[in-house]
Parts: structure tokens; C-alpha cells; sequence
């Protein structure tokens, strides 16, 4: 397989600008890979899918505000994403544009609320930046900076919280584990009152996650590592969940490759806090999860080969492009997917 057998071509019209009023009003593409069969449902109708003992898995990470506007000690105008907290007050942001960042360049932000500077240039365009202030850094952000929507997102959002989970919790993502987007505090309630297992893991999402794969032989593509926590609560419900017989699901890519990433060869989930740069792609056998909750990915992304993994190519791919026909909302603000075995 090369990068090229996972484009499909998709109309701009598809790719949802805003969330629908409600969260849990999207579609819901229901994907039964030992039947290769597809239903068409609403994520409402979660709950008739899972059963007594089934383990969710969601991720708690929180999207920061990280979209930052400063201008040099020149004058020019530079913006600034925060991508990785190197702790000291130093991070690996973008900036744009990058010829007006060059190593010693110092950013004000907010009238010199907030002042950066540029400490190394790093590979493919980002930069360490240091961060001076007083007072707390998260408060500043909230302050000062801006939700990093995605790029294909070109409307503004009135309510940054919509970009959330609603179990949101530990701040650090450039961007949302969108999956989770359609879950509400009713829903939750819902499942946890039928005996359906809610549990958290953290990844904090960073932009390589939505990079498209550029090399044709994919296997040369290099994932951008990110950092992740297991709790020892979650491994031990995680690992006695499966224990009792109950289906251990992911919530989203991100909770897919956590999961996947401290799971031992044994099938046992470790406490744990690390970072993680796997790449899962067709032909990977998975040791942690069996089903997973997903949206609509990007052509050519590595998204796109994990869920690909799961199910097989062909049968992602088909279900696409029967999505596209019945116009299903691409993206994160778009429709959901459920994939796994004997669900129908």
C-alpha cells in the first residue's frame, strides 16, 4: 500500500463549519467490521449499542487557548500556536510568518502582558519560544489567546467551549480530541446508568495528529510525539473490565493510540506517563482495544490508515464514500463513526 490508496476526493460542502446546536445530534455511521455490514443511526443511539460491562475510554485533555497575536520590537505582526509545554516557561510554538522569528526575536503580546522569546529554531518551521510574565501563564492564555481551530474550519466560533469535551479537563491540546465532541453530560448519565464503564486517559493532541502524509511510501512519514497519561485507576478498571468480558472502546483516535501505546503484549493495559509517537497503519495488530468511536478523517492522514487498521481499507473506504453520498458532515464538527464487531 502507498499513501495514494488512501485519498478519496470529498466536496468542500461536506466539511462541517460550525456544530450542530446540539452534540449528540450528529449521524452516526455504525461500522460492524466481523459482518462488514453499515446501519445509519444518531449518536443518541449510543447507548443500544453498548452493553452492561463495556468499557468506555475517553481522553480529558483540554484544548488551550493557544492562538497567540504579538507583534516584534520592530512592529511587525507575528502569531504565535503553542504546541508543547517544555516546562520552564519554554515551549515549541509556530509562528507565522517564520522570517520575522529568527533566533533572539522578542514578541509582546498583549501590550506586554505577556513577552516571548525566540530561543532555537527547530525542524520543519517551529520555534522554542521563552515565555516571560507575571502572574499565572493559563490565566494569561485565556486572556489573551484565541481557539486553534483547524485550518479547513474557516468560520468563527461564537462559543470556544464547543471545541470541548464536555469532560474536558487537563489543559495542554493544540487542538480537540474531537470524538468526544458529540458526548453530553445526559448521554454520559445515560450510559453509566445502563452499566456501560466511563473511564479517562490524557493525550494532549498536537498538530502532527492532522498533518497529511506527504511521502508516498508512508512508512517514511515520522509522527509527531505526544504526551499521554494512564492512571493506575484506568488501567486496573480497563484491564478488569476485559477480565469480566466486557469490550474495552475507545473514544476517539487519540484514546485508540494511547491505549495502544502502554498496552503489553499480554493485553494488559500499564499505568503510565510518557510520550508516544506510535503510527498504527494496516497490518497492525491491535493488543487493547475492540471497538472504536471516531469521526470522519481527512484523505490521506494517518487517521485515516488507523481506522483503516481496524477495519481494512476497502471497508473504511466504501463506507465513505456511501457517507458522501448521503452527505454525512466531515471533520471535527461533522458526523461520528462507530467501528467494531458484533454491534449489529
Amino acid at each position: 500500500m502507498t499513501t495514494s490508496d488512501f485519498d478519496f476526493d470529498l466536496p468542500p460542502a461536506l466539511i462541517a463549519q460550525t456544530p450542530l446546536p446540539r452534540r449528540d445530534a450528529s449521524r452516526l455511521l455504525v461500522l460492524d467490521r466481523a459482518a462488514n455490514t453499515r446501519k445509519h443511526m444518531y449518536f443518541t443511539d449510543l447507548p443500544d449499542l453498548l452493553r452492561p460491562g463495556d468499557c468506555l475510554v475517553i481522553n480529558d485533555s483540554r484544548v488551550l487557548p493557544a492562538r497567540l497575536f504579538g507583534v516584534t520590537s520592530s512592529g511587525a505582526a507575528v502569531e504565535t500556536l503553542l504546541l508543547r509545554d517544555l516546562g520552564d516557561g519554554n515551549w515549541i510554538c509556530l509562528t507565522r510568518p517564520g522570517r520575522r522569528t529568527r533566533r533572539g526575536t522578542v514578541i509582546s503580546y498583549g501590550d506586554g502582558l505577556l513577552t516571548g522569546t525566540v530561543t532555537a529554531e527547530e525542524a520543519e518551521g517551529s520555534r522554542v519560544i521563552h515565555f516571560s510574565h507575571e502572574g499565572i501563564f493559563l490565566e494569561l492564555l485565556d486572556t489573551l489567546g484565541e481557539m486553534p481551530l483547524p485550518p479547513y474550519i474557516k468560520t468563527r466560533l461564537d462559543d470556544p467551549e464547543r471545541y470541548q469535551t464536555v469532560y474536558a479537563r487537563v489543559p495542554g491540546s493544540a487542538a480537540a480530541p474531537t470524538a468526544g465532541l458529540h458526548f453530553t453530560p445526559a448521554l454520559m448519565d445515560t450510559l453509566r446508568n445502563r452499566g456501560v464503564l466511563i473511564h479517562a486517559v490524557t493525550l494532549h493532541v498536537g498538530l502532527g495528529t492532522f498533518r497529511p502524509v506527504k511521502a508516498e511510501d508512508f512508512s517514511q512519514h515520522t509522527m509527531h510525539a505526544e504526551y499521554a497519561v494512564v492512571s493506575e485507576e484506568t488501567a486496573r478498571a480497563v484491564n478488569a473490565a476485559r477480565d469480566a468480558g466486557g469490550r474495552v472502546i475507545a473514544v476517539g483516535t487519540t484514546a485508540c493510540r494511547t491505549l495502544e501505546s502502554f498496552t503489553d503484549a499480554k493485553g494488559r493495559l500499564q499505568p503510565c506517563a510518557g510520550f508516544t509517537d506510535i503510527f498504527i497503519t494496516p497490518g497492525y495488530h491491535f493488543r487493547a482495544l475492540d471497538g472504536l468511536i471516531t469521526n470522519f478523517h481527512l484523505p490521506r492522514s494517518t487517521l485515516l490508515m488507523l481506522v483503516s487498521a481496524l477495519a481494512g481499507r476497502e471497508a473504511i473506504l466504501e463506507a465513505y464514500r456511501e457517507a458522501i453520498s448521503l452527505r454525512y458532515r466531515f471533520f471535527s464538527f461533522g458526523d461520528a463513526m462507530f467501528i467494531g464487531s458484533h454491534i449489529l
